[in-house]
């Protein structure tokens, strides 16, 4: 147990990171790049995108938890693990919500000035990176 624990422990936040590279960093600005995207059109898969996105972090971050209790490693690990946990729980419980409601004003057809809040929920996502890699670093040492 201790072994897929270990194994879990170092994987789980590279896949975690991949992803959040992946949807934060390529998908979602790219969407609205592509021909025939309109605002609405990029918004609604958007929230699709993410709120899948944010379902699996949660399980990893859960699979994490479990495989840091198993091993009871180090203050290191608990640091970086915890740090990574808490953004997530930031951009799900105070970040996204003002997010979704600007969205759902959009998508009824309101039109608004541009926002900064997304800059926000970036931030937290750069943070998070660092986190999921300084966890990675330090459960493979």
């Amino acid at each position: 147990m201790d072994a897929v624990a270990q194994h879990v422990l170092w994987f789980a936040p590279m896949l975690w990171a991949g992803m959040v590279l992946a949807i934060s960093f390529l998908e979602a600005p790219l969407k609205f790049r592509a021909p025939g995207v309109t605002t609405v059109l990029g918004l609604g898969i958007g929230r699709v995108v993410f709120a899948a996105l944010e379902r699996v972090q949660l399980v990893v971050a859960a699979l994490l938890l479990i495989a840091a209790a198993v091993l009871g490693p180090g203050a290191a690990v608990w640091a970086w693990l915890g740090g990574a946990v808490a953004l997530l729980a930031i951009q799900v419980l105070v970040i996204r919500p003002p997010l979704s409601r600007r969205s759902d004003r959009v998508l009824a057809g309101e039109e608004l000035p541009r926002s900064h809040a997304h800059y926000w929920y970036i931030g937290a996502e750069v943070a998070k990176l660092v986190a999921l890699f300084g966890l990675a670093i330090v459960a493979a040492a």
